[in-house]
């Protein structure tokens, strides 16, 4: 049976687990989060509050070595933010990946899911995307892409490293999102959706005080949820297609360079932005990874005499 354990840490704890767990570490983390990490089978969350919780079949075994625990059940974990029967609606749901990586692109992607496509979707395996391995991803996309309405939109690092000193993240991924949907509800016209779910990485009214700075703000039934892919399939799809470009894209920068990339913005990362230094300084770094994070100063300082 799944278990929720929820602990709540001091700072200086929370910073050893994530040391601990650092080669476990995901990409992508729920707005709020200092990290988030998949440890057999267990997703840990720990949150800028202190509290951290523990999901998984073996969440309270894992819980244990990092404190007392107070154990929730799942299903109050899971109660749902949305309205009744939200689930069965006929929705836009968008997600991104990328922002947390240094290396590859932003990718997001909005996709609208009926309820006559729900059946169809979870035959093809579509669910929350952090409970698939990539290759269940790549495969499950293949597919998906030929059933349901959806535009993706792809920041790769070059234009990322042009925009990102004008737009902050929450800024940059607001315009996105909103892009997103406003070209998929062109796509689908007259159709309308029941309502529009948003993957929240920022709380409601400062996403909408990012949107009055669009030229196409889409701002009627928008909801928010973070975890949204568990409310609803076509959040689940969205992130399934992102997931898969993202990893494309990586892919495509290993054979450029002739090794491996990798994702998210642990030791690895520094290690690979430092023989890319080595190979072609900044400029040739600047096409594969997001430049401001502090991994492009530790790779730097990797290299003999620190010249770059």
């Amino acid at each position: 049976m799944k278990q929720t354990v929820v602990l709540n840490l001091p700072p200086d704890k929370i910073r050893a687990m994530q040391q601990t767990y650092r080669s476990a570490l995901k990409p992508k983390t729920p707005a709020y989060a200092v990290f988030s990490a998949s440890v057999d089978g267990v997703t840990i969350t720990a949150y800028q509050s202190g509290k951290v919780v523990f999901q998984g079949l073996n969440a309270e075994s894992i819980a244990k070595t990092w404190g007392t625990a107070e154990k929730k059940p799942a299903a109050a974990a899971k109660q749902s933010p949305l309205p009744k029967n939200f689930a069965s609606w006929n929705v836009i749901g968008s997600d991104e990946v990328g922002n947390g990586s240094y290396f590859g692109p932003v990718v997001v992607c909005a996709c609208y899911v009926t309820k006559e496509q729900m059946p169809l979707l979870k035959e093809l395996g579509v669910k929350d995307s952090k409970e698939l391995s990539d290759s269940s991803i790549r495969s499950i996309a293949s597919d998906l892409v030929h059933v349901v309405p959806y535009q993706e939109l792809i920041v790769t690092p070059e234009k990322y490293n042009q925009i990102q000193p004008e737009y902050n993240v929450n800024r940059m991924k607001v315009a996105l999102h909103n892009q997103a949907i406003h070209l998929l509800l062109n796509k689908i016209a007259p159709v309308k959706p029941d309502a529009i779910l948003i993957d929240q990485f920022t709380p409601e009214a400062n996403y909408r005080n990012y949107l009055k700075k669009e030229k196409h703000p889409v701002t009627d039934n928008l909801y928010f949820a973070t975890k949204g892919e568990q409310y609803h399939l076509s959040v689940a799809a969205a992130s399934i297609i992102c997931r898969t470009r993202f990893l494309e894209a990586l892919d495509t920068a290993g054979n450029e360079l002739g090794f491996s990339v990798p994702s998210g913005a642990g030791k690895q990362s520094d290690l690979t932005a430092a023989r890319i230094l080595k190979r072609g300084g900044t400029a040739l770094l600047g096409r594969y990874a997001k430049l401001h994070f502090a991994n492009t100063e530790k790779a730097k300082k990797l290299l003999p005499g620190n010249s770059y």
